[in-house]
């Protein structure tokens, strides 16, 4: 996806997440049951702000979190977004920034991950709002389908492969396809690894012991715990499905 689209795309879901900060910051996320509003909130402002002292810095800082500023959640959302955005406009998508991710150390990473991670969290907030959720454009969908797949399934799993050692216990190469119908993956599920490949909507998912279906946008949600099953139609083996969502709760915890 260009960045100029995922930029695009953040600025939008930016604003609709500070319009639903100004509502009722005690209401609960369904989503994320631990948290109110105001601590949603309250941790997507820590996270701009992260990554604009990473950028500014050229490192992680050292002492994290800040002192709270005192500001009402609202506003320290704006400020510290305002701040993001100013590093990532004084800098090349290919321009040098440390990352979580070791494939990929660059400006560029961070644009794609904010977007990802406000579009989930803006999400989050319309949940606890009970207001109703605006689409998530198809683009932006499949970009986030690749990345949680890639940068945080694949990777993560194998870089912590500790904190996946309960979920991949019973994990014997078995594969899940998933295909959005203009865009599709194979996951294959251990042993020792699981590995995500592209292929094509329709038979080149062939190979899968289940295949989950769905749009984009449902997909998505799914995806990143947002929506429960009835949002896709699962063929083949919901056992193997299921050891997929418990490795993907792992993942995006």
């Amino acid at each position: 996806m260009e960045t100029q689209s995922l930029l695009a795309c953040l600025d939008a879901d930016f604003r609709r997440l500070r319009e639903l900060a100004d509502g009722d910051l005690t209401a609960k996320v369904p989503t994320c049951p631990e948290w109110t509003q105001g601590d949603l909130v309250d941790h997507v402002a820590h996270v701009y702000l992260h990554k604009a002292e990473s950028m500014r810095l050229g490192a992680r800082p050292r002492s994290w979190p800040p002192e709270p500023s005192g500001e009402p959640e609202a506003v320290f959302l704006a400020r510290t977004y305002a701040e993001m955005l100013a590093q990532f406009e004084q800098r090349s998508p290919a321009d040098h920034a440390v990352t979580w991710f070791t494939p990929d150390q660059t400006v560029g990473f961070w644009i794609r991950r904010m977007a990802q991670e406000t579009v989930i969290h803006r999400i989050d907030a319309e949940l606890a709002a009970g207001v109703e959720s605006q689409p998530v454009p198809a683009d932006l969908a499949v970009d986030g389908i690749d990345e949680v797949l890639h940068s945080f399934l694949a990777f993560s799993s194998t870089e912590w492969a500790e904190d996946y050692a309960d979920s991949q216990a019973d994990l014997d190469g078995s594969v899940v396809g998933l295909d959005t119908g203009t865009a599709a993956w194979l996951v294959t599920l251990g042993p020792g690894a699981i590995v995500v490949t592209e292929a094509a909507s329709g038979d080149g998912l062939a190979p899968a012991a289940a295949v989950v279906r769905a749009d984009p946008e449902a997909m998505l949600r799914w995806l990143w715990r947002r929506a429960d099953d009835w949002v896709v139609d699962i063929d083949g083996d919901r056992d193997v499905v299921g050891r997929l969502r418990r490795l993907l709760r792992v993942a995006t915890q």
